[in-house]
This record gives structure tokens, sequence and C-alpha cells, in this order.
């Protein structure tokens, strides 16, 4: 089989999947409709049960789609960046900044949630800062890159912690951020992931050349006429946009943007201009497949979405490891 077959392939399996586990993920639960039903009274408003779908089911799914792909182009865009397969927002602390300015601001002022994706950004865009700025000596070292973000993660995990043990709502608030269950969304959290989200990988499209040419080494890179350090703040501004809105309203998952680029490579190639679009739908669909196992596995109750994602994800690293000799580099 051609890559080019290859390609069009995987794009066509994973959309159908897609739409698929949407339309039955959206169809099951605890209050069941057919499809003909679900159409009909979305267009209608005249059935109670699908106007309860609507209301409370379809927003979570949405936000799963979102935050899947979000996440997923994040990790292939710092992978690119850190010139690292081993790069996860969830891993070097992206998430983890995001999470605790999230939990900070609604602590100072809870009054003021709807600036929480921006606060965010603020706080993932400190935890890449950090990351790089500390990793830098006489050149970026991938592996050195991976350890101090694993510890700039524990720092703001253990600073979001701290707060969130410091009681009454800031509990609710931390478990909601951390364990990522996608229950109680709205569609205004809807609306701020999509717009977000979109922008964000919209943006993506435009640097995959890129990314490309940062799998190089930078002499390299540069003598082609690349701007290196340019192209690696402009390429990491929006994985951190991407990784943040996703966490502020979705909640932290782990492994996401290293699982999904990894299947990505494997499928249709490193070039990052088909691989980009393809770890948004993968990415899509692995959140909204977790999401919607969450839900079903020991119904009424539900096991959260990033508990699912890391079960799957934390065997996968490990098999990752052991198959490479490199744990670094493309």
């Amino acid at each position: 089989m051609s890559w080019f077959t290859r390609r069009r392939v995987s794009f066509i399996v994973v959309i159908a999947l897609l739409i698929v586990v949407f339309v039955q993920s959206a169809l099951t639960g605890s209050i069941q409709v057919t499809p003909y039903e679900l159409f009909h009274g979305l267009l209608t408003g005249t059935n109670d049960d699908v106007a309860i779908i609507k209301d409370l089911r379809l927003p979570r799914l949405l936000i799963a789609v979102f935050a899947g792909a979000a996440l997923s182009v994040a990790g292939v865009l710092l992978q690119a960046v850190m010139r690292n397969p081993l790069a996860d927002p969830g891993i070097i602390g992206v998430s983890a900044g995001a999470s605790f300015m999230s939990i900070l601001m609604i602590a100072l002022f809870p009054t003021m949630f709807f600036f929480v994706p921006m606060f965010a950004f603020l706080g993932g865009a400190l935890a890449f800062l950090l990351v790089y700025s500390l990793s830098w000596k006489s050149g970026l070292d991938p592996l050195r890159m991976i350890l101090i973000g694993i510890a700039v993660n524990a720092l703001f995990t253990g600073l979001s912690q701290a707060i969130g043990f410091s009681g009454g709502g800031l509990t609710q608030s931390m478990s909601q951020v951390t364990t990522s269950t996608l229950t109680l969304k709205k569609w205004s959290d809807v609306d701020v992931i999509a717009l977000y989200g979109s922008i964000g990988i919209l943006l993506s499209f435009f640097v995959y050349k890129w990314c490309n040419y940062l799998a190089l080494e930078d002499k390299t890179a540069k003598s082609l006429g690349v701007n290196v350090n340019l192209a690696r703040f402009v390429i990491a501004l929006i994985a951190v946009l991407l990784a943040s809105v996703a966490t502020a309203v979705a909640g932290m998952f782990a492994f996401v943007g290293l699982l999904v680029p990894h299947i990505g490579r494997t499928l249709v190639g490193n070039d990052h201009k088909v691989l980009i679009p393809f770890s948004a739908l993968a990415g899509a669909l692995l959140i909204l497949l977790a999401d919607t196992l969450g839900r079903v596995l020991i119904a009424p109750n539900e096991i959260p979405a990033s508990i699912i994602v890391a079960v799957i994800g934390g065997p996968f690293l490990i098999f990752l490891l052991r198959k490479s000799d490199r744990i670094y580099g493309y």
C-alpha cells in the first residue's frame, strides 16, 4: 500500500470512527433515544428527553472533541519545538501550570470565572518558559528538557494541591480541573473551547513548514533561511494556547499529546502538513471514546475520562521506551 493510499485510508477510518462514536455516545446514557428521535427532537424541540440530551450531554461530547484535538495538536507542536517525541503538555508541566493558574484565579477572583482561560494560558506559558530556559545550556538537550519538565510539572501540581486542600469550594474546583469527568459542562464552556481551540488549530496549519524544518539540526534549518528562535517561539505559543484552554475547560489529560502523535507518525508519516490534521481528529476520537467508556462501564457511576486515557497512555509509554534504543530525537 502506497503512502498516499495509507494516509487516505487512515483519515477515512478515523473520521468514520469519530462520527460513529459521537452519535453512539449521544444516544447512550441514563436517557436513551433512537437516532431518529434525536435528530427529530433537535430539529423540532418537542422531545423532552432530547432537550435534556441537548443541554447536558451534547456539550460534554463537543468539549471532549475539542479538548482531544487541542491537546493532540499541542503535543505535535511541542515535539517539533523540542525535537523530542516524549514532549507532551501533561508531562513537561504546561497543563499543570495552566491548571494551577486556573485554580488560583478561582481562589482569588471567584466572580471572574470568564477570564479563567486567559489565566490558564499565562500559567501554561510560564511553565513552558521555565522548562525552556532551565533546559538551555549551550543548546537544547531533549533529555534535559523532559527531566526539567517533569520537575516543573511536579511543582505546579503540588502548588495546585496545596491551594485545593485549603478547603471550601476550592477542593471541588480543583477536582473538576484535575479529574476531567466532563460532567456539568455548559454551552458557554463549548463556546470558549471552540473559539480558542479553533484559533489555535487553525494557526497550527500555518506553521507546519516550520515544524518540518525544526526536525533538522539548527544549523541546517538556519542555512535554509529559517529563523529558528522565532519559529520555536511562535509554535510554542500556539501549543501553549491549545493545551491551556483545553486544561481550563476540560481538565488535565496526561499522555494525549504523547500517544496520538506517535500513532499519527506510524500511520501518516512525519510531514506536519498531514500529521497535524490527523492528530486533531485522532485526539478528538481518543478523548470522546474515553469519556463514553467512562460513562457506560460502571453506570450509573462514572470513571473520569482522564483516568481512562492514563490507563491507555501509561502502558504505551512503557512500550515506547522498551521498543526504542533511544528516548529522544526523531
